[in-house]
């Protein structure tokens, strides 16, 4: 090639690159938003702490459960949705590359090979004749990027990458946050059945002692008929307890990713107890929330989207070549005279559009203002639920020591109900309602218990989970 098609090409280069320069479309800007300076419901402990206490990952590891960590790290590795939604992430992480790739020129190696005869009616004077083509280009087309629709396009497409990565970080807190909660409900459940076990131990001796009395004619009949139903009563219970620990039991199965039939829990004590976290300032869960984050990262693509739309106004030029060798010989398509090459630009310049390109602008306008609102209506969500979680640790933990002073005097009352019956000086009906009455007592301060545990979880995902949209991945070239 000579050297005036070099200088052509060099200066065609940086024209585009002096050109290209200029990007259409506002500069991305976060809204501003009424964040309040400390939680309404945790105002009234203390000041707001940093929550920087929390694991990074494993959060679940506060509670000191070897079974919960176990569950949860089947439920990382195995769960389908969030292998559904790791896929989901490669396709994003795909399709942002490929917009990145537009960036660059396309380079395409196109041989061709032709063998054929052009009749005598068509060549007249010929007789007909047979020719062999061959052809060796190297097609080059890149797209001049003068108002920054292509730089847009790349925008747009890692924001909805690193929105999807989010996505995926907010269904894995999810994902652990309903192990933990089952977890919890289904312990809940076995202290609840545990109780009711013993209860049914308990009215089984007072059976006993009740038909004892009834045959030596100390009490009537209708003793022995409450004792029974009493007893009757504790066994269907237990037996609906039972059948509620059974369907969390499933529920779990379904969360690490395991067939029903091949997973059990032994039941075992609830021992835990809540632990203490700081939910930390409104304002850092902007950052902390992977929901927040991906809403966010969906409104910057949005707004890079109107700039992909009022590009389409101005002239697209597109930067086309061609090089390579040419020959009816295969013997000869290397000679440097069987060379061919062109390079040129094509412009194409909207004139009439039936308003096509003014409806995509208001399109995009409009989904951007859409993602705006979808943004701003996350974090009153989020806001929401630290404040739900805060009031629910507040109040059930009033509400515990309430109620474990009314088992203990329950306890107390059926203590004496007890002694007095046998000795003669109440009637059956009194012992039946304070077992019962401490029973309640019992089972409510056990759901208690259980409650506060599940609200600690709710404020640890209503608080992010640790997570950061520092860790927020970039779009690498596509070649990488």
């Amino acid at each position: 090639m000579s050297k005036t098609f070099h200088a052509r090409l060099a200066l065609l280069g940086l024209t585009a690159l002096l050109l290209g320069a200029c990007t259409l479309g506002p500069q991305y800007q976060r809204p501003e938003i009424a964040v309040p300076p400390v939680y309404r419901e945790d105002a009234p402990w203390k000041e707001a702490a940093p929550a920087d206490h929390l694991p990074k990952d494993d959060w679940w590891r506060l509670y000191g459960d070897t079974t919960l960590n176990a569950l949860q790290n089947e439920a990382r590795l195995a769960n389908q949705d969030v292998a559904a939604a790791v896929a989901r992430l490669e396709r994003a992480r795909a399709a942002a590359r490929i917009s990145r790739a537009d960036l660059l020129p396309r380079l395409d190696l196109d041989p061709s090979a032709r063998r054929g005869r052009t009749p005598e009616d068509l060549a007249p004077g010929t007789g007909g004749f047979t020719a062999t083509s061959l052809q060796l280009p190297l097609d080059l087309s890149y797209e001049i990027d003068l108002w920054g629709r292509v730089r847009r396009s790349v925008e747009a497409a890692g924001a909805e990458y690193q929105a999807g990565a989010a996505d995926l970080h907010n269904l894995l807190l999810s994902v652990h946050a309903e192990v933990a909660r089952n977890y919890f409900g289904l312990r809940t459940l076995d202290a609840e059945i545990a109780l009711l076990e013993r209860t049914l131990s308990l009215r089984e001796q007072n059976l006993r002692l009740v038909e004892s009395l009834f045959k030596n004619g100390q009490v009537g009949r209708l003793d022995v008929a409450r004792a029974e139903t009493e007893l009757a009563s504790a066994e269907a219970e237990a037996a609906g307890l039972r059948r509620l620990r059974a369907q969390l039991e499933h529920a779990l199965a379904l969360l690490v990713g395991r067939p029903v039939a091949d997973f059990s829990l032994p039941a075992a004590p609830l021992d835990l107890e809540p632990p203490a976290i700081a939910p930390g300032l409104p304002s850092a869960l902007l950052e902390r929330r992977p929901d927040v984050a991906a809403a966010e990262r969906r409104m910057a693509a949005a707004n890079a989207r109107i700039g992909v739309a009022q590009a389409a106004f101005f002239p697209a030029v597109r930067l086309t070549g061609s090089a390579g060798y040419g020959s009816n010989e295969l013997s000869s398509l290397f000679s440097w005279d069987n060379r061919a090459w062109s390079l040129g630009p094509a412009i194409s310049l909207p004139i009439f559009d039936a308003g096509r390109n003014r409806a995509g602008l208001e399109q995009a306008r409009a989904a951007h203002e859409e993602a705006v609102a979808n943004y701003r209506q996350s974090l009153l969500i989020a806001f929401r639920e630290v404040e739900d979680a805060l009031s629910d640790l507040r109040y059930l933990a009033e509400q515990g020591q309430a109620e474990d002073r009314a088992t203990s005097s329950a306890r107390e009352a059926a203590e004496l109900s007890g002694k007095r019956y046998r000795a003669g000086l109440v009637s059956y009906l009194e012992v039946v309602d304070a077992e019962r009455t401490a029973l309640a007592s019992e089972r409510a301060a056990t759901r208690i218990l259980g409650q506060r545990l599940q609200a600690g979880v709710s404020l640890i995902k209503a608080l992010g989970g640790g997570w950061s949209d520092e860790v927020l991945p970039m779009v690498e070239p596509a070649g990488g």
